[in-house]
């Protein structure tokens, strides 16, 4: 899926919040917020041409295909760190593989179902809509997790699920019914990040990307003799191209967190809307009309608004951690 910021967000706090047995594995975090925000910016180039390959394929092949060999790519790329074992673990050992396993296919069902809709929908429209994820994850926080949300958290979410309406513009002759596609790959997208929460601390990054890419190949290999349809050289290698640039996209956004604060960088992850919006118009000759950047105005700004109550809530929890008595 297009907006990857959430999960690699995800990914990228864990390594603070480890065990203190385990917090060698980890990298030390710096504050270098400029750093950060350009690796970030870099990150969106990458998953920007990414979308935009797989809008290419999805004229030649299969959406199933096309996630196939994305996530062969990113098994193959995982191989080493599986089979070298650093730290002298197991990384395929987890705590909770039940949960990895539930990740894998929100992560596995977000990417395809993103793919199909890139098939019909312009590659702005999509991309604009999938980042509703946050505010799914708002709803997803209570049922899952148990998280009390606030009024203005709502309100927030709410606004964002209008930025859809606005794009999508259901009941007009401008409806696509492929634009619930997105949506749906939101969804799981935000089910993936819930997840992610469930395991933070508990199992390491490189574990819970292992399962990912192991998760995902397994279940697209089990569909994609449905669909199968024989790849020229041609198709192998935009898809490995689309493999490696969603890998080196979402291990770049890893990377950016560990130089400044989700606050600081949660803007500029946004900026992937430009890049697609210029492949679109480049590589299909599509341009978003006024009510795909209107709709996608208030999606990004719910989004922002969300992740400035997030901040906020961890902050008050730290605050009452640093007040305890056993502080």
């Amino acid at each position: 899926m297009s907006p990857p910021s959430a999960p690699a967000l995800a990914l990228a706090s864990e390594p603070a919040r480890l065990p203190a047995s385990r917090r060698g594995l980890a990298p030390q975090r710096t504050d270098r917020p400029f750093r950060g925000i350009a690796l970030v910016i870099a990150s969106t180039v990458f998953l920007a041409c990414s979308d935009a390959m797989a809008k290419y394929l999805t004229k030649e092949l299969p959406p199933v295909e096309i996630a196939w060999i994305r996530f062969a790519v990113f098994v193959l790329l995982m191989l080493p760190a599986i089979l070298m074992r650093p730290g002298g673990a197991n990384v395929l050992r987890s705590v909770r593989p039940r949960i990895q396993v539930l990740r894998g296919i929100g992560l596995v069902s977000s990417s395809l179902f993103f793919i199909w809709g890139l098939g019909f929908l312009p590659i702005a429209d999509a991309s604009a809509t999938a980042f509703i994820a946050p505010a799914f994850v708002t709803g997803l926080s209570i049922l899952v997790l148990g998280e009390k949300v606030g009024v203005r958290r709502w309100i927030a979410t709410i606004v964002g699920l209008i930025g859809v309406l606005i794009v999508v513009r259901p009941g007009t002759t401008a409806f696509h019914p492929a634009a619930m596609f997105p949506i749906v790959s939101a969804l799981g997208w935000a089910c993936a990040l819930v997840l992610t929460r469930q395991i933070s601390g508990v199992d390491r990054p490189v574990t819970t990307m292992a399962w990912s890419a192991l998760v995902g190949f397994v279940l697209l290999s089990l569909l994609v003799p449905f669909f199968w349809v024989t790849p020229s050289w041609r198709h192998l290698l935009i898809g490995t191209c689309i493999g490696l640039s969603s890998t080196a996209g979402h291990w770049i956004v890893v990377l950016a967190y560990r130089h400044a604060d989700a606050s600081v960088l949660a803007p500029f992850t946004y900026s992937q809307l430009v890049w697609v919006s210029i492949l679109g118009f480049v590589m299909f000759a599509e341009l978003p009309d006024q009510w795909t950047v209107l709709g996608a105005a208030v999606i990004i700004s719910s989004g922002l608004y969300i992740a400035h109550r997030e901040r906020a809530r961890k902050a008050q929890m730290r605050d009452v951690v640093d007040r305890s008595p056993s502080a």
